[in-house]
């Protein structure tokens, strides 16, 4: 999981990152949405808007404090791939770039719909008669495409894209919309009876109804987790990205609920609002705002309308694209997405891919109600798991955040609990939303699976290797099983055993293995228990004086290595640290690869001077072939190592003479991958022609301070020490880590 990336600059500040979440919240949920909501439950439409906020907040307050811990782009996958599996990553990654790429299509189908009365309106102007298939289907399709492809070219420009002025104008129109409809009420104002008589039945479909209401408007107030997606970008992140969750939160809140109040009281000329909406699902508050300010209240709304739904589908395509984009960083996306612009450092395959994706879907979905549908599910499932996060987050991290969530864990599990269950009633209410979901989901397995898994999974362990603390987040503490029989090579295993299992978080156990004698005599100790007393004596003070704290065993064992794999099976141990003097002999590796056979794990094989430690080790050769077998291992010992330090890693791919110069840039290309997924930082890359491999690996290993050769375990019966493997060992003398990977 890289960290951001240098080019990427920090340029908003309080102001722009409120506007974010601003420009996604206020005003295209409502508008689209808001006569569903009265059509389905009444009056009481007020109350799910105010649950769903105080949901809402609830999401705000976990999302805070994720992002004040983590201020990188991403939201809830940046969470994700820190907490969880890679595995798991990808499937909240993937959910929520789909939960932004849908809202997005919400926002470009309800820009269609407001746009269209304008569109007529400029056509009466100029004295025509506006055609029948204004509002039909492809035309609507054609103005969507358009707003799509517009705010697509200006994220391509600039990071922020431009919409600001959109959402500036788009919230002082809904400020005078209000305030008109009080100014209204406090000249006319009705009577206690009559105003009562508005708010029955309150609850026009029961408690059901209000559930559906809650269901079908929860995206209405979804935009705050959009600041968090392009987190990277902000100025003082641990301190300006909380602010403008809340801050934008609350604005929304500020404006919807006097105006679904004011659409109740002096909007619906004395009908019912339940069968007032009925008659107007789509434009009802344009409708209730002409009821009560005349034809400016209409054309109020409308325009309110077409800006809330441009800069809402600007928000949703700028987040979009950093989801995509630090996927790709990750490899749970092709890493083409994750390229910027020289010039204005926007991630412009990222942006193409979520703009393709969302023209994909508007065509694909039938109407606004289906859009909203779906962005409500989706998103309630995605901030149900960023509550998940929030709570594990807190319980596992060492050091608090600087935003921490009051009253933990009654908000993560609350707030949790409360989004599943909506998301749950939706996925039965509305049953092609859950379907859709669902498909979603199938085809992003199926694509990590074939394609993205490999190389998601080495850059996941370099990560891990580069920031131990991923695996305290994650509530894993790998266990090394560390065999000592010389007291000589005791030293330079444990700082080999510190590298693959850190000693903040992980943990090491040495292990003596007694040969029991042919008969244990009287009450002295044998002397072969003596002997491995003091030889794990010895590795616990080098140990200790190296500020670590293994753990020790002495078990008794006729067959040694057969202990050793039982002992490691028995501890679930992750990985194997042998030392070796020498592979010079068939006994020597006929055991090993007995070993090797009876433990799943990761075998890691050292051969270096009795002196030797890995803080020597500066220039480090790692011969690749054309396979990734050992790419998730040595990705982990690499990032390790440099982690503790510089080091000047080089990558060697030795080709048969013959190759030709089109097969020769194909293995470039290919070691270029591995060492970029392996590696942090710039790698030497060096492909050379030869016949001899094993010469040109014994060549350069001379000027090399360490030699990492990977062994391929293909079965059970399978020779894992090749003759070319056998063959570099045996003619290097530079320290060498031969390294297996589990089965």
């Amino acid at each position: 999981m890289p960290e951001e990336h240098a080019s990427t600059q920090r340029t908003m500040g309080l102001l722009d990152a409120t506007g974010v979440g601003v420009g996604a919240i206020v005003g295209g949920g409502v508008l689209a949405l808001a006569g569903v909501a009265f059509a389905t439950t009444g009056p009481s439409a007020i109350v799910a808007f105010a649950l769903n906020g105080a949901i809402a907040l609830l999401t705000a307050l976990s999302f805070a404090e994720l992002a004040s811990r983590f201020p990188q782009s991403g939201g809830t996958y940046a969470y994700a791939r820190r907490v969880l599996t890679v595995e798991a990553a990808f499937a909240v990654g993937w959910v929520v770039w789909f939960a932004s790429v849908v809202a997005a299509v919400l926002y470009a189908l309800g820009f269609a719909v407001f746009l269209v009365p304008v569109l007529e309106q400029v056509i009466l102007a100029f004295g025509g008669t506006p055609p029948g298939w204004l509002g039909a289907r492809f035309a609507l399709l054609a103005y969507a495409l358009a707003a799509v492809s517009f705010y697509t070219w200006g994220l391509m420009r600039s990071a922020s894209g431009g919409g600001r002025w959109a959402t500036i104008g788009k919230v002082i129109v809904f400020l005078v919309l209000i305030a008109g409809g009080f100014w209204v009420l406090a000249v006319h104002p009705p009577g206690i009876h009559e105003l009562s008589s508005r708010f029955r039945p309150f609850l026009h479909r029961g408690g059901q109804g209000l559930v559906q209401a809650m269901g079908y408007t929860f995206i209405a107030l979804q935009g705050f987790d959009l600041i968090a997606a392009v987190g990277g970008e902000v100025k003082r992140p641990e301190r300006n990205i909380p602010r403008a969750m809340l801050l934008s939160l609350a604005a929304a809140l500020v404006i919807y609920l006097p105006l679904l109040f004011l659409i109740i009281v002096v909007g619906t000329a004395g009908q019912p609002i339940a069968e007032f909406a009925g008659q107007n699902p789509e434009i009802l508050i344009a409708v209730a705002a002409r009821n009560f300010l005349g034809p400016t209240g209409y054309w109020l709304v409308i325009v309110a309308g077409v800006l809330a739904m441009l800069s809402a589908l600007q928000a949703n395509l700028l987040a979009a694209s950093r989801f995509a984009r630090t996927m790709a960083s990750d490899r749970t996306l092709p890493r083409r997405f994750d390229r910027l612009a020289a010039g204005s450092g926007t991630p412009i395959p990222a942006i193409s891919l979520t703009a393709a994706t969302v023209a994909f879907v508007l065509v694909a979905v039938p109407d606004i109600a289906a859009a909203g549908a779906m962005s409500s599910l989706i998103f309630l499932s995605s901030f149900a798991l960023a509550h998940g996060i929030a709570y594990l987050v807190r319980i596992r991290a060492e050091n608090p955040s600087p935003f921490r969530t009051p009253a933990f864990p009654l908000v993560p599990v609350v707030g949790g609990a409360s989004c599943l269950a909506l998301a749950m009633f939706q996925s039965v209410a509305v049953p092609p939303a859950g379907a859709l979901a669902a498909m979603w989901l199938g085809l992003g397995a199926i694509l990590f699976m074939t394609q993205l898994a490999p190389r998601a999974r080495v850059v996941d362990a370099s990560a891990e290797a580069l920031d131990p603390q991923i695996l305290r987040l994650r509530g894993r503490s790998p266990l090394v099983l560390v065999p000592i029989a010389n007291p000589a090579s005791a030293a330079t295993l444990m700082t080999v055993a510190d590298a693959l299992a850190p000693h903040s978080v992980a943990r090491v156990l040495l292990l003596s293995v007694v040969t029991p004698p042919a008969k244990w005599t009287g009450s002295e100790l044998p002397q072969e228990l003596v002997d491995a007393q003091s030889i794990l004596g010895g590795a616990l003070s080098t140990a200790l004086e190296a500020d670590l704290r293994p753990e020790a065993l002495i078990t008794v064992s006729e067959n040694p290595w057969a202990e050793i794999a039982r002992v490691a099976g028995r501890y679930q141990c992750d990985s194997l640290l042998l030392g070796v003097g020498s592979l010079g002999t068939s006994l020597i590796t006929d055991h090993l690869e007995e070993l090797m056979s009876l433990f799943g794990g990761d075998v890691v094989i050292l051969r270096a001077p009795s002196n030797w430690n890995l803080g020597q080790v500066r220039r480090v050769l790692v011969p690749a072939g054309g396979r990734r077998d050992q790419s998730p291992i040595r990705a982990r010992l690499i990032g390790n190592l440099c982690r503790a330090g510089a080091r000047e890693i080089t990558y060697l791919r030795v080709l048969p003479a013959a190759t030709d110069p089109a097969a020769e840039r194909s293995a470039a290309a290919e070691l270029r991958k591995l060492a970029a997924d392996e590696a942090p930082g710039a790698s030497n890359l060096v492909v050379t022609l030869s016949d001899d491999i094993v010469a040109e690996v014994v060549g350069r290993a001379d000027a090399s301070d360490l030699l990492v050769v990977g062994l391929q375990r293909l079965g059970r019966r399978r020779k894992v020490f090749g003759e070319r493997a056998l063959e570099i060992a045996n003619n290097t003398t530079c320290p060498l880590l031969m390294i297996s990977s589990r089965h």
